[in-house]
């Protein structure tokens, strides 16, 4: 049976047409990325100056309430940051599943001390609620069985610092009213256009353990780093200061900062990892369509030459024919 080159040609056309619009896709998913990967870092600094001031006032060691307040853990609210659209390879199937294994893991309600303190263990069954950011949030709280209590899906791609708050007002008033013990983000971290991990990070209480170890990671990124912009001689110690109107005053006007900044952060990196993840699918499909078109247009070259040696072959057996 002869190759039908008509259909391999057609075949070949779309292709070309669909590798046009996936490497217009990677383009445009590489800008986003430029731009996101650029807002992220800039945004780190502001995140370690943060944990900074809460250590300075010594909040972290001493305060047992408000936004601070550990108690064992018996409703557990996972902010899930996920994106609107697909293309993006397993950006997605990679946070669910990292997601849905850490919330089986009963270690996800304890609560981890410093200064030596004993952990807080939760005294029962842990209920589980979800606020999706990203359509494909709500997807993942529904075949798992979680509550979707919100969803946010509607945020624009170049985030403001304004534009998370009715997330974070939602989070800090529900902890305050004690509908839930314990917040978490889960979200993907960017570590460059290549690797982005899945990451699930303690909102609330606030924990110096969880911020202690985004710093860390900050902090190896960052070898320029100055921790004391004074010289020894200039710094004075924290006891020597007086606080107006007080500490706890000034505690509850900083750490929800503290809470919206690590949401901001968070969804920052989220999407500087969805634009690598989609650029790289991308790059991929493109990849993928330009083997495509070598293999058809030999196909189309063999079956077009068998036909020609085909229809030489015929006339000379009608020219011996007539002989």
């Amino acid at each position: 049976m002869g190759v039908n080159t008509k259909a391999i040609k057609t075949r070949i056309k779309s292709v070309k047409n669909t590798k046009k619009i996936t490497k217009a896709m990677e383009m445009v998913a590489a800008a986003k990325m430029r731009r996101s990967v650029e807002a992220t870092l800039n945004t780190r600094m502001y995140a370690r100056l943060a944990r900074e001031l809460m250590g300075h006032l010594s909040l972290m060691e001493e305060r047992e309430s408000g936004l601070l307040a550990c108690r064992p853990v018996k409703k557990l609210l996972v902010v899930l940051v996920s994106s609107n659209r697909g293309l993006c390879g397993s950006f997605n199937s990679n946070l669910f599943k990292k997601t849905a294994t850490v919330l089986r893991d009963t270690d996800i309600g304890r609560h981890r001390r410093v200064n030596g303190d004993a952990d807080i263990l939760p005294e029962g069954p842990i209920e589980i609620d979800v606020v999706g950011v990203g359509r494909r949030s709500a997807s993942f709280a529904k075949k798992n069985g979680y509550n979707l209590v919100a969803a946010f899906d509607a945020l624009p791609e170049r985030l403001q610092y304004e534009d998370i708050l009715p997330i974070t007002n939602l989070i800090i008033s529900s902890f305050r009213e004690k509908t839930y013990d314990k917040v978490v983000v889960a979200f993907t971290e960017y570590e460059s256009s290549i690797v982005q991990t899945p990451k699930l990070r303690q909102l609330l209480p606030i924990s110096a353990i969880d911020i202690d170890k985004m710093l860390a990671k900050f902090d190896t990124e960052n070898k320029k780093r100055i921790d004391h912009p004074l010289p020894e001689d200039e710094l004075v110690e924290i006891e020597n200061y007086t606080f107006e109107p007080s500490v706890e005053d000034i505690a509850e006007v900083v750490l929800p900062r503290l809470v919206e900044v690590q949401l901001y952060q968070a969804i920052l990196e989220s999407a500087a990892s969805e634009h690598s993840a989609r650029m790289v699918a991308m790059k991929n499909a493109s990849d993928a369509a330009s083997d495509m078109i070598s293999g058809l247009t030999l196909q189309y070259n063999k079956g077009r030459q068998a036909a020609i040696t085909q229809e030489i072959s015929e006339i000379v057996g009608g020219a011996s024919a007539l002989e």
